[in-house]
């Protein structure tokens, strides 16, 4: 996804792969976050949200881990929103708990 993004800034300020200008330089002169992140803030910002709804809501009734009866299919095995939420969570040194608490 990174690749794509890149190739359409380059695009836009007209540069190419050739010039050997620096992702962050394209960034900077477009003025433009990296799209990674933007996901996962609004990853983030959606989960804390789910987390603050009483636990009886039909959102907060399903199970993120929900486990598929049957044989698992070939190839790596899929990712599922609750290790991305996880990793986004580590990856920003936050907890569960966070969540409860909307000054953060």
């Amino acid at each position: 996804m990174g690749v794509a993004e890149m190739k359409m800034l380059r695009w836009m300020c007209g540069h190419t792969r050739k010039d050997k200008i620096r992702n962050e330089d394209i960034r900077v002169k477009v003025g433009v976050a990296e799209i990674e992140g933007k996901l996962r803030e609004n990853r983030l910002r959606w989960f804390g949200h789910v987390q603050r709804r009483p636990t009886d809501a039909p959102v907060r009734r399903c199970n993120y881990g929900t486990e598929v009866q049957g044989r698992r299919g070939r190839g790596r095995p899929r990712k599922t929103l609750e290790k991305t939420l996880r990793k986004n969570l580590e990856y920003l040194d936050l907890t569960e708990d966070m969540t409860q608490d909307r000054a953060q």
